[in-house]
């Protein structure tokens, strides 16, 4: 997709805020519509990595207050997991308390990284690699500059 030219110094007068905001709002907005095919929200999404990546490992609070650093949606956790629970794709083991993913939801979880990988593929389009790492690079020393969290989530 081709998109206008501007010049230099048009370009640096501009708001990140706003350009930062507006492709916030593009990609996220890509990825939860791709989501919720599979009837998942982004919440669900984070879960199911969670749990894939160490299984038998995470506790429903455990799980709660690491995921709610990149909550913008006033998520009830519990209701994510009860969720996920419900529709056999995850299992809480009784005694350690412990979650795991179920075949059936590794086989969600897989479907959805498909859809994911999709919505990134057309994010890059036309982006070098390396241009792509600078503007993260860009955005995190922003961050950082203002006393935020620039680390990598």
């Amino acid at each position: 997709m081709d998109i206008k030219e501007y010049t230099q110094e048009e370009l640096a007068a501009q708001p990140v805020g706003y350009w930062s905001g507006a492709a916030s709002q593009a990609v996220v907005g890509s990825l939860r519509a791709q989501l919720a095919v599979e009837q998942l929200t982004q919440p669900h999404w984070w879960t199911l990595n969670h749990v894939a990546g160490a299984p038998g490992t995470w506790t429903r609070p455990a799980l709660a207050e690491k995921l709610v650093r990149f909550d913008d949606l006033g998520i009830d956790f519990g209701e994510v997991f009860d969720d996920l629970v419900a529709r056999g794709w995850m299992t809480e083991d009784g005694g350690t308390l412990t979650l795991t993913l179920t075949e059936a939801g590794e086989a969600g979880r897989l479907r959805a990284r498909e859809r994911n990988a999709r919505v990134h593929e057309q994010m890059h389009q036309g982006i070098a690699t390396e241009e792509y790492v600078a503007a993260l690079n860009v955005l995190r020393r922003m961050i950082a500059n203002l006393g935020g969290d620039s680390d990598l989530p």
